[in-house]
């Protein structure tokens, strides 16, 4: 098993779409890019919200490689946000919500670059991809509530706006990933 760490916006939103995948074992949202000042110190929901901590919301996929490639999983990550917009996803707006991909491994680097490089290539708008690809410091899991939290809260408001929605169109865009797809 590997794994692999990315911010796309709310954590809730992207723990939601990776934890439908093929081969992915274990989605966790948490906190990583940003200090506290001590290396230990893991920052709260309300620091990382409040902009004082520099912190993004991201989740930490645990998947097998032999089932679904890095590769494809930066093509999801890519696909269900939008990566040319700095600090902020649909109505969350600040640092915490930036496109961030943090890397483990020089071979990770390598791959996020290309596969960011070519979807900025592809764009015919004039806009440019804007995600950071920053090595993996410490990466704090958010508190209990953010676990799990579409699957526990789908008649939520904000769970059947906007979580439903995204999830359902990368089930449709990436149907061959998904789990439970023939």
């Amino acid at each position: 098993m590997q794994t692999a760490v990315f911010g796309g916006g709310c954590f809730w939103c992207t723990e939601a779409v990776f934890r439908m995948l093929k081969g992915v074992s274990n989605v966790e949202p948490g906190y990583a890019g940003g200090s506290t000042g001590s290396p230990q110190a893991a920052p709260t929901y309300q620091e990382v919200s409040g902009g004082d901590t520099g912190h993004a919301e991201v989740i930490r996929v645990t998947y097998d490689p032999a089932i679904i490639s890095y590769e494809d999983l930066l093509t999801v990550f890519f696909g269900s946000h939008d990566p040319t917009t700095p600090n902020r996803q649909g109505a969350d707006v600040g640092e915490q919500y930036r496109s961030i991909i943090l890397y483990g491994s020089e071979g990770e680097r390598a791959t996020a670059e290309r596969v960011a490089k070519e979807i900025g290539e592809s764009l015919k708008d004039g806009t440019r991809v804007v995600t950071q690809i920053v090595p993996l410091g410490t990466f704090f899991p958010a508190e209990e509530y953010h676990q799990k939290y579409f699957e526990k809260n789908k008649s939520a408001p904000y769970c059947m706006l906007v979580i439903e929605p995204k999830v359902e169109k990368i089930r449709k865009r990436f149907a061959e990933l998904v789990e439970g797809h023939a």
